[in-house]
């Protein structure tokens, strides 16, 4: 497996990590014994970066890979470089998201998350969405005390604006900038890959291979029902769905041809695009993850680059990528 490293001052981890909102119910029903099943198939491909948050599954992703850990003896410490993510609140009575970037919510939600891993620090700590309350600065200041303490080794902020990443890096270094990156979500181009590279952070991209519309096997409307994030999402709404469908089907065609998997073709165009993005996708299926996998060792020519270009030109997704109340938090830019 090729390595990338996770910042300029991090480690050199797998080129595509474990995106682990798949090991809760998100995509619908996840077993932890299938869950184990995928971890233990990633190091078998020299996977070795995992991205979980405290909120995924209300802290159960990382119960499942703490639990799984814990199984490993001395080696536990040793076999994944985990990322986890913070800042993201529901109210318990009316289920409404908002957002705490607070320094006391941060900690206690670190020592939760801990607890929950095994592990006595994060290598990455992500602000999951962005308090508008508190000014970003005040946040990275947080960040770069727990990596003082030695709580965590580096920080990083989820779906943020380039203009709000210079503003963190006024007070410091940020690792790794998350991000919806891919074939069908191309807006990190507008500005964020170029600061990322330019300044040394990782770029990692979440939901690389389009929420399954750049794989052999996208959800059908009849899945779909049973997913409450997909089923408000505007891109899995008909008629969008059925036109997104047809038209990643030359997509699907193309990588026949090249006799590669959708999924790692996806997976391969998003690496050809930097040497600092790692994508992160989720499964919960090992035939799945060796797909992906098998993008992360595919080097694009020039010519099958401009062939994929040519199949998916950017701005061919119907759909908004998130409804209003999914956007939430999500800091717009360009």
């Amino acid at each position: 497996m090729k390595t990338r490293q996770l910042g300029m001052h991090g480690p050199h981890v797998s080129a595509i990590g474990v995106g682990a909102l798949s090991f809760s119910n998100f995509y619908g029903a996840a077993e932890d014994e299938e869950s184990h099943k995928v971890l233990d198939a990633a190091l078998d491909l020299g996977i070795n970066h995992i991205d979980t948050s405290n909120v995924y599954g209300n802290g159960r992703s990382e119960t499942v890979i703490g639990s799984f850990l814990s199984k490993q003896g001395k080696l536990k410490g040793q076999l994944f470089t985990i990322a986890s993510k913070v800042g993201i609140c529901r109210d318990s009575e009316t289920g409404q998201r908002y957002f705490d970037n607070t320094e006391s919510h941060i900690r206690d939600q670190l020592d939760k998350s801990l607890k929950r891993l095994g592990v006595e620090a994060l290598d990455l700590y992500y602000i999951h969405r962005r308090d508008e309350t508190i000014p970003i600065e005040d946040v990275a200041g947080t960040m770069g005390k727990l990596v003082e303490e030695g709580k965590i080794k580096s920080y990083g902020f989820s779906e943020i604006a380039p203009s709000s990443l210079k503003l963190a890096q006024s007070v410091g270094y940020v690792a790794a900038v998350q991000s919806e990156y891919s074939l069908s979500t191309r807006n990190p181009e507008m500005g964020l890959t170029q600061l990322t590279k330019a300044s040394g952070t990782a770029l990692v991209a979440f939901s690389p291979v389009g929420r399954s519309l750049l794989t052999h096997n996208p959800h059908t409307e009849e899945r779909i029902s049973g997913m409450d994030f997909l089923k408000e999402n505007p891109r899995f709404v008909e008629p969008n769905l059925s036109r997104n469908i047809a038209i990643t089907d030359t997509f699907r065609n193309l990588a026949d041809e090249l006799s590669i998997s959708a999924s790692g073709l996806a997976i391969a165009w998003l690496l050809h695009q930097g040497d600092n993005i790692i994508p992160i996708p989720g499964t919960r299926k090992v035939k799945h993850l060796k797909e992906l996998a098998e993008g992360a060792r595919r080097n694009l020519s020039s010519e099958e680059s401009a062939l994929i270009e040519e199949a998916l030109p950017i701005g061919w997704a119907h759909g908004n990528r998130y409804s209003l109340s999914q956007s939430k938090a999500v800091e717009q830019y360009c």
